[in-house]
């Protein structure tokens, strides 16, 4: 019998122990809280610092002050708070990785406070979350030694961009000299001067395009005319865009800046919808025509092979767009994912995918006496050229219908590099007077070639998304933009930024689904080719039938035309039926694939537990047994 000191005594135990557990849980809890543990699991690791920025953390010789300023007051929204939190967790991530030699301090500005006013004087943005409440700033100011940058606001960026941006901050003070890059476009990349008109209309003024914008924040730019016959010693690195009809002096002075160990950007187009809106000849642009860029003799001393007059398409890279009201998928604007990149270069190897509009094609002809490496391709199995002018002037249906893919991968970007020859051993127009020298000595030349100019244009590459506040930010719709800074940073020799931009694509690729619409995109095209041989041959027996007539009976029809039309009639009608049947199946392959896919992500975590439970059962009762 259980005696009241003992009843006492257990419910005494069970208080202490039930008071333990809280004190437990409380402490597990605190300490966790505090602590940094976090697992990434997304596989292209994107809550992770990349290895680009643990490399220019782990060279830090000098201390880098990270000042965070966030004013967080009741008035801020909590979508602002939640990012606040997330900038915070990444800073604390580059203090870690930092190894002591990254000071992060954090201000939080009020109305008239001390941290106000310095937030005022190191050039961060108040904001106004609240018409009735005093500004906000978010902001981040680094520095060290006495060179000083700073994000004045954290709204406009997002996740995607943010890593990038907080590494290029410490780029900067670390690094503060601007190398100086040549841009020859005759394309407004880096926009169009203002006209009378257009001042006296109060037009805003056109920056150019996005890419142009992004490299003056890193680099010094510099215009270098079409017709120049020298390129500065200055320039360590010459862009190309569009080149049209260079005269032979201004080939002749990229020549010259190649073999003295410059590095060039040539972007060569065979068909490119941005010069057929913006310049050239006003009856070609009323014509919708336009000029195709090469550089010619360069090409052809180098050992590189472009054919200004084809297009490719590719029925596997194909890319979803809006014509005319409908959606269609265009063979003309590939879009390349990670199989039609070289992914042993480290210039596309962190990319997700590209989209090059009216793209051309590189042949190597280098026979051995440069590198040739291929960085983008297109399939092998579903491309081939077509003609320009067709490309530009047919729909997408006539394109695909005509096409017919030639079997082998065609090259749309590549890197050049090694001993350079000349293209002009004699000089400008056969004379010695430019003296120019028959190769590079020392080999430190890196040209890169890309087939597109289109590519970069802002329709092509980047959305503008409000933010709200009256801020707006720019989205990337690939990774164009990526691809291309990259190459710049890695050829002006910066390349501890290489691995950032690349982080946080919008379109995520479904391979299988890919694969499904190319199997009916195939099937579709066969039995319209099929159609196609069908009506051929039926106007062909209606026209030698018409032959034989004569005079007033060419008016009416025979019977043997009325059956041959009947019978087309029906065949056409069989053919579309079965047009639609490939359509259905499509269809049916894709909602089996979700339902497989739903089913999975709903049904497997709670078989999995039962399964554990089951063989949880069965191992304590085999103990207990």
């Amino acid at each position: 019998m259980k005696t009241p000191q003992g009843i006492a005594s257990k419910i005494g135990t069970g208080i202490t122990g039930i008071a333990l557990l809280a004190v437990i849980v409380i402490a597990v809890t605190f300490i966790l809280s505090n602590a940094r543990i976090r697992m990434d699991l997304t596989s292209d690791r994107q809550f992770s610092l990349s290895d680009g920025t643990r490399k220019i953390l782990e060279k830090l010789d000098r201390e880098v002050v990270l000042k965070y300023y966030f004013s967080s007051s009741a008035d801020i929204p909590i979508d602002m708070k939640n990012y606040a939190r997330h900038v915070e967790d990444l800073l604390q991530e580059y203090r870690l990785a930092g190894r002591g030699r990254i000071i992060l301090e954090r201000y939080a500005p009020t109305a008239d406070s001390d941290a106000e006013e310095w937030a005022q004087n190191e050039g961060l943005e108040p904001q106004t979350v609240n018409p009735f409440a005093p500004p906000a700033y978010f902001g981040l100011v680094a520095k060290c030694g006495s060179e000083q940058q700073c994000i004045p606001s954290f709204s406009g960026i997002d996740d995607a961009k943010l890593e990038y941006t907080l590494t290029r901050l410490v780029s900067r003070v670390l690094y503060p000299q601007k190398p100086v890059i040549g841009v020859l476009s005759s394309l407004p990349i880096m926009g169009a001067p203002m006209n009378q008109m257009a001042m006296m209309m109060q037009q805003p003024r056109d920056e150019g395009w996005m890419v142009c914008k992004m490299l003056k924040e890193d680099y010094e730019l510099r215009t270098v005319p079409p017709e120049t016959e020298r390129i500065d010693a200055e320039i360590t690195l010459l862009i190309v865009m569009h080149p049209k009809e260079l005269s032979d002096k201004a080939l002749f002075a990229i020549d010259q800046f190649v073999l003295r160990g410059g590095r060039l950007i040539a972007c060569v187009d065979p068909l490119s919808s941005m010069d057929a809106r913006s310049g050239g000849n006003p009856m070609m642009r009323m014509m919708g025509g336009t000029t195709p860029s090469t550089l010619g003799k360069l090409f052809d001393a180098w050992g590189v092979g472009f054919d200004t007059t084809k297009v490719i398409a590719d029925l596997g890279a194909v890319t979803t767009l809006s014509s005319q009201g409908r959606v269609v998928e265009s063979p003309t604007f590939l879009w390349l994912k990670r199989d039609r990149m070289n992914r042993n270069d480290l210039l596309v190897a962190p990319l997700s995918q590209l989209m090059l509009p009216f793209a051309g094609s590189l042949v190597d002809r280098t026979a051995g006496k440069l590198v040739f490496t291929p960085l983008l391709s297109s399939s092998e199995k579903d491309s081939g050229p077509i003609d320009a002018m067709g490309a530009q002037f047919a729909s997408v249906a006539s394109i695909r219908t005509q096409f017919r893919p030639d079997n082998q991968p065609h090259v749309l970007a590549a890197r050049l590099k090694g001993t350079f020859q000349t293209a002009f051993p004699q000089g400008v127009d056969n004379t010695h007077s430019n003296g120019a020298a028959n190769q590079l000595i020392n080999g430190n030349s890196a040209v890169l070639i890309i087939a597109d100019t289109d590519f970069l244009a802002d329709e092509n590459c980047v959305r503008a998304v409000s933010m709200g506040f009256g801020m707006q930010s720019y989205q990337p719709l690939n990774d164009n933009l990526a691809f291309f800074l990259n190459a710049v940073e890695q050829l002006t020799g910066r390349e501890e930024l290489l691995n950032l931009r690349a982080r946080g694509s919008l379109k995520r690729p479904f391979r299988h689904v890919d694969e499904l619409d190319l199997k009916a995109m195939r099937a579709w095209q066969s039995k319209e080719d099929e159609l196609s041989k069908v009506l051929e041959g039926t106007r062909a027996k209606i026209q030698a039938l018409q032959a034989q007539k004569k005079g007033a009976q060419k008016l009416l029809l025979s019977r043997d035309q009325q059956a041959e039309i009947e019978q087309f009639r029906v065949t056409e009608s069989q053919v579309n039926r079965q047009l639609k049947e490939v359509r259905k199946d499509l269809n049916r392959d894709k909602e089996t694939l979700g339902v497989v896919v739903k089913s999975v992500n709903i049904a497997v975590m709670p078989v999995l537990l039962i399964v554990f439970g089951i063989m949880r059962t069965v191992s304590r009762r085999k103990r207990l047994s």
